[in-house]
């Protein structure tokens, strides 16, 4: 791939459409002589005009002269993917055999997928000589959020420098209305400037070694920062695993100061950014730069404008969940992947199927710069990792408060009475915590009332039509919905099969907090599911009510694990954690470890002591045994020798190709019509066809077929010559598939 400009006889354009290929077209007419790999241009494609990144450029195409046609548009004059973003797509397409253009369409905002201009035309704003009097005199006094704006725009009026929206975005979000006020009073004006991008962007180099003062560091602390510090010119893989409450964040924030200040950038990957407002909201106290945050749960616009003050250099951090690994980080410095176990840095669903934990690290690696990939639990392939010495391990094994770790109990449910899903010693612990005045989170992975709704004279069960699944009884929605496609039927009074009435069976987060409201009426409670978090601002709101103390009880699913630090926690309680130790899947026993530790690091992390109680039916498992009398280190120990006895992942190689129809025998006749193609496969071995455990989902059968190999270059040099063979498969235009390369769940 050309580093610079070059003589661009012919451009070679990645398009977002699913075919492996690039497309060659002549320069635009009246275009500049030379055209860098990067750029963005539009085509006539079939009948439409479509947008393309060029991704090199050639002398001469297969086609012939006369049929080769001509871009029609030069849409930017500075290349929006620049040389090392180029250079991780074409990896990632190849590695996750995908189409380049789709995965490069991944890598860009929709509204620059459509052609909007890379740099948006700079507004500055600034404080009015009415506003600077008006700010001088203390105003306005009852308005602390217009003061808070106008505050900062005197400051930046009197560096002449003005601030721009983007700015504005990522260091005071919510900005636009107090700045709609402030300007009818006069106190505060915009003015599009030819020179405010410049300007925005010198303001933000200053900033860039503006850090608040962050707490003392204890000795394991200072050693990883150190370690980090010590690798900031050049690639290095850092595991950072420290128990919850170890002080992993401010680690990070060390390192990211130290790399502002070299006058370079970071960028910040969590697993889910609506989960985590405690994380941006350090990063924004400690820093003084802006923060370009990246999410799924932006608009458009937001997401744009979020992206260009990336671009163009303005927000020196960016964080965001799993597509911002491609976010555009000029003078790169440094990357941290927050709770790298997480599995939703996955892509499960759609086509490009990519994992950001591990392009971080080839992005890293072509970056040459360090990464710190940090969790409590870190995941299997990680540590597989650290022991064959690709990566390198730092420990934090003590919480940064001086507290000792919680107590983890298991309560056997067959020797207790248990009321409503909570054993008797649960309630009795309950009570006790309470009356100290400690908080108390009950945790089940499951939302709504109950799983299931029965029948008792005829046995019906409500079903969703279109999955093999049970509806789940929404009691306050008065609706049964499927947690699978999204079906939803209203709440029956009788059964619709014999007129008996019928009765919801099993718990959810909704029947939990029913249970504790009636035990406890006067104690607060809160739930945290997605059913109550539903708009912005919702999450924010129940976690200000735990941090102040308000709330009492918090009752929740797999939410309350990410990042949430509740220093009056004091009493953790798992129900259903049965529910991983029988899976089909071989991941299910790491996600279910590493969910009892993470929601057990919520107990106890202040200075007051915590306690853990895990209900099971099964006490004497040896997965829960092991992880109460060795923690998540023993179990992993004993998870890897597992794995490498079943010669599964991380000690082989596994791709997964799946496919869905409108009948089951559809589906399944792809995917052997797939393994007839495979023909001499000495490298590989073929697990399927089958269908998935769930076979039927919104309405169509899925099925899957494994391929897997002791080795990642074989498997590769198989799949590349497999995949041009089953796409011409007449059955193939039968079905929808997709090839899942590294799966983390098998289906």
């Amino acid at each position: 791939m050309p580093d610079a400009a070059t003589q661009s006889g012919v451009l070679r354009i990645a398009l977002d459409v699913p075919l492996r290929r690039l497309f060659d077209y002549r320069p635009p007419p009246g275009g500049p002589a030379s055209i860098r790999p990067g750029v963005r241009v539009r085509v006539p494609f079939g009948r439409q005009r479509q947008v393309g990144v060029v991704i090199e450029t050639a002398t001469q195409s297969q086609i012939p002269p006369e049929r080769l046609r001509a871009a029609l548009e030069l849409i930017d004059e500075t290349p929006v993917l620049d040389d090392s973003a180029l250079a991780l797509l074409i990896w990632a397409a190849d590695y996750y055999h995908h189409p380049i253009g789709e995965a490069v369409a991944a890598a860009l905002p929709k509204s620059l997928r459509v052609g909007a201009p890379s740099l948006a035309r700079e507004i500055r704003w600034l404080a009015t000589p009415d506003g600077l009097t008006a700010y001088a005199r203390g105003e306005p006094a009852r308005a602390p959020r217009q003061r808070e704006l106008l505050e900062r725009l005197v400051r930046d009026s009197a560096a002449a420098a003005g601030t721009t929206a983007g700015i504005l975005d990522g260091l005071m979000p919510g900005w636009r209305e107090p700045a709609r006020a402030l300007v009818r009073r006069g106190w505060v004006a915009a003015h599009e400037d030819p020179a405010a991008r410049r300007a925005a962007c010198d303001a933000a180099a200053r900033e860039l070694s503006s850090t608040a003062e962050g707490p003392p560091l204890n000795a394991e602390q200072s050693v990883a920062v150190e370690a980090i510090l010590g690798s900031l010119d050049r690639y290095t893989a850092w595991a950072l695993q420290g128990v919850t409450g170890s002080g992993k964040t401010e680690v990070y924030l060390r390192a990211i100061a130290a790399v502002l200040a070299r006058g370079r950038r970071a960028l910040v990957l969590v697993p889910e950014i609506g989960l985590t407002p405690q994380l941006v909201a350090r990063f924004r106290a400690r820093f003084g730069a802006p923060l370009a945050v990246l999410h799924s749960a932006l608009t458009d616009r937001e997401r744009l404008e979020a992206w260009r003050s990336a671009f163009s250099g303005q927000a020196p951090i960016v964080l965001g969940t799993r597509s911002a690994v491609f976010a555009p980080v000029p003078e790169l410095g440094i990357i941290v992947v927050d709770e790298e176990h997480d599995a939703s840095f996955k892509q499960h669903d759609g086509g490009f199927r990519y994992s950001a934990r591990d392009l971080a690290v080839v992005r890293a690696q072509h970056a040459g710069v360090p990464i710190v990939l940090g969790s409590a639990t870190p995941a299997l392939e990680t540590l597989h990792n650290v022991s064959a010495e690709r990566y390198r391990r730092l420990v934090l094994p003590n919480r940064a408060v001086q507290c000792a770790p919680p107590r983890l109990v298991l309560v056997d449910l067959r020797a207790h009475a248990v009321h409503a899903g909570l054993s008797t010693p649960v309630l009795n612990a309950i009570g006790r915590h309470l009356a100290e005045n400690g908080q108390v989170l009950v945790f089940i992975n499951r939302r709504g009332f109950a799983p299931t709704l029965l029948c008792t004279a005829c046995g019906w069960i409500a079903p969703c039509r279109d999955c093999d699944a049970r509806l789940t009884v929404h009691r306050e929605a008065r609706l049964l919905r499927c947690h699978h496609c999204g079906a939803e039927a209203p709440l029956p009074e009788k059964c619709p099969q014999c007129g008996f009435l019928t009765k919801p069976v099993g718990q959810g987060t909704e029947r939990v907090a029913e249970t504790l409201r009636e035990r406890w009426a006067d104690t607060p409670l809160v739930r945290l599911d997605r059913d109550v978090v539903r708009h912005r601002g919702d999450l924010e709101a129940i976690v200000a009510q735990l941090a102040s103390g308000s709330a009492r009880i918090l009752v929740g699913t797999q939410m309350v694990t990410k990042g949430h630090d509740f220093p009056d926690m004091t009493l953790v309680v798992v129900l259903n954690a049965d529910q991983g130790l029988f899976s089909t899947d071989f991941r299910a026993p790491e996600r279910l470890a590493q969910t009892i530790v993470q929601v057990a690091g919520r107990a106890g992390r202040a200075n007051r002591p915590g306690e853990v109680l895990i209900q099971t039916e099964y006490p004497d498992h040896p997965l829960l045994k092991n992880l109460l009398a060795e923690g998540y280190e023993g179990f992993a120990r004993s998870a890897l020798a597992e794995r490498a006895q079943a010669a599964w992942p991380p000690f082989s190689r596994l791709a997964a190709l799946r496919d869905s129809a409108r009948t089951q025998a559809a589906a399944l006749e792809f995917l052997k019509d797939a393994r007839r193609a495979a023909r001499a496969r000495a490298s590989v071995r073929l697990l399927g066809p089958v269908p998935a455990a769930m076979a039927k989902r919104a309405g169509r059968y899925h099925a899957q077929l494994l391929i897997e190999s002791a080795e990642r270059a074989p498997l590769h040099q198989f799949l590349r010559r497999w995949l041009p063979e089953i796409e011409q498969l007449p059955s193939a235009r039968r079905v929808r598939w997709a090839l899942d390369v590294d799966p983390i769940e098998l289906y």
